[in-house]
């Protein structure tokens, strides 16, 4: 049930993308924040497990927005500032991250399908905020004229033909594939390792989700002036892969937060640049398309991720606490450090 909705993402974020290049980017916002809308009520009315299915797969399908809206802010900001610009997407996912856990947990006192009925009623707010607020910001003359349809396959091509933009894509799966592996996870570790409870977890998430909004709402755009996309890029790949190795050493909780906080320095110094220099790497015509990429990357990578950690911690799941995660984390360590060598060939 969790991973199809990343699945129907990985699919439709590229096709989404492309089409916002050639009709603009305020239609395909509007009608993805309608489907994401009826998904959020279809799984709050939902009676049946087929009919939950039926929403995630709907709410997957438009989820693909973010592309579309990575390109509007690729379309309004110059290509100097562009790192920055994705970085406040970030920070505004960051934020969310805080208060939506947040909402979803008071609302379920109501009942069960309160969240999912107001997080439908949020939705279609922003639809309305699209319809009457949001100017287009791709002009009919900068939009991609396609004679033929692109299949799912040739988008992957095109994108493996540019050798930067290959990197790109690698180094943005490969992080991802490690801190959705670190977050799927991080529970049964500190639960075993450290007592942690759903309460305790919840306000190292909400801890994330801030340190990560300061980064990439605040720092970013000071830290790409000073040393440039592609070492800030290296710079986070490194303090990923360090932070991963450095968690399950740990045997105590000022270890663990220190730990966990450079995780989320690190993912937050990666994401926003990879975005950045992305969208540079391709005319105005076709920032949806190759953003719509970016996210199916991401989307694919959070389907391996939470599998491949749970696989990984099994093998500890016999050992002492005090082992516990050490071949999941450190696994992923090594995996981020491929990432780290990507990096430094940009």
């Amino acid at each position: 049930l969790l991973s199809i909705y990343s699945v129907m993402q990985c699919v439709c974020a590229p096709l989404l993308g492309r089409l916002s290049d050639r009709v603009g980017r305020r239609p395909v916002l509007l009608v993805s924040l309608i489907g994401t809308a009826a998904g959020f009520v279809l799984m709050g009315l939902a009676q049946s497990l087929w009919l939950l299915f039926i929403a995630r797969i709907i709410d997957g399908a438009t989820g693909g927005n973010i592309a579309t809206a990575q390109a509007y802010i690729a379309d309004v900001t110059p290509p100097e500032q562009r790192s920055k610009g994705m970085g406040l997407i970030g920070a505004a996912f960051g934020l969310g991250f805080i208060f939506g856990p947040a909402l979803g947990g008071l609302l379920s006192h109501i009942s069960l399908a309160a969240p999912f009925l107001f997080a439908g009623a949020l939705a279609g707010a922003n639809a309305l905020a699209v319809c009457f607020l949001l100017p287009e910001s791709l002009p009919p003359a900068q939009r991609g004229t396609v004679r033929r349809k692109t299949s799912f396959a040739e988008l992957f091509q095109e994108a493996a033909s540019r050798r930067a933009l290959a990197l790109v894509l690698a180094i943005y799966f490969i992080t991802t594939v490690s801190f959705s592996l670190l977050t799927a996870t991080y529970p049964l570790f500190t639960q075993r390792r450290f007592g942690f409870g759903a309460v305790q977890n919840g306000y190292v998430f909400a801890a994330l989700g801030l340190v990560g909004a300061i980064v990439q709402g605040g720092l970013l755009g000071l830290l790409v002036k000073a040393v440039g996309d592609k070492w800030l890029t290296v710079a986070g790949t490194l303090a990923l892969a360090g932070s991963m190795f450095l968690l399950p050493l740990g045997t105590s909780t000022v270890w663990l937060f220190a730990a966990t906080a450079g995780l989320a320095v690190g993912h937050g110094l990666v994401a926003a640049p990879l975005n950045g220099m992305a969208s540079r790497s391709v005319g105005a015509a076709s920032q949806g398309r190759v953003l719509g990429l970016m996210q199916s990357m991401s989307s694919l990578a959070r389907i391996v991720g939470p599998v491949l950690g749970g696989w990984l911690l099994q093998h500890d799941a016999m050992q002492m606490a005090a082992s516990f995660g050490r071949t999941a984390y450190w696994a992923s360590g090594a995996l981020t450090l491929v990432a780290v060598v990507l990096a430094a060939m940009l």
